[in-house]
């Protein structure tokens, strides 16, 4: 082999993996963005804020699963009702993160960086699967076909949800 049939093997190697990665990074943007704003968030505010997050999600979605005023929320067009659906579960999930944090001491918690890395991915993945069953956002942005494999089927939204529970129990100490 020479040597400019080897630096081309080279160039087209490099050039193949470089865009293996690339189309893997912007297949799964939305999961890198939110897991990186989680991780941020824990690693600059706190580990017990953090944990107040995660854990407001659920009690957000307790009462906006049982929210009494959904008749009373747009349904026309799909961006107004997409807007009050995650309005209203946003603001659930900021009265019950606040409470939270009150309780949440974070003196006593430990979760490491692999734990927290991984306690962000749960926590993105846990609002991506929100968007796809419970927000419906499917009817106004269609995510990659890599994405919607991983949440689009119905049997993989109570291993979404789970998933941050049990990565709490596992990783913070």
């Amino acid at each position: 082999m020479t040597a400019t049939g080897s630096i081309a093997t080279v160039t087209t190697l490099a050039t193949h993996t470089a865009l293996s990665a690339w189309s893997f990074a912007s297949a799964f943007l939305i999961v890198l963005v939110l897991t990186s704003a989680f991780f941020v968030f824990a690693w600059y505010v706190g580990r017990g804020p953090f944990v107040a997050v995660l854990l407001s999600f659920y009690a957000a979605y307790a009462l906006y699963a049982m929210f009494p005023y959904m008749a009373y929320l747009p349904t026309a067009p799909a961006l107004t009702a997409l807007l009050a659906h995650v309005g209203v579960y946003l603001g659930l999930s900021f009265i019950f993160y606040m409470i939270l944090r009150r309780v949440v001491v974070s003196d006593f918690l430990y979760i490491g960086v692999f734990g927290l890395l991984v306690l962000s991915f749960l926590a993105a993945a846990f609002l991506i699967a929100l968007a796809y069953h419970v927000f419906v956002v499917t009817d106004l942005y269609h995510f990659t076909p890599a994405i919607d494999a991983l949440f689009v089927p119905k049997q993989y939204l109570f291993w979404w949800f789970i998933a941050p529970a049990i990565g709490l129990f596992f990783l913070a100490r």
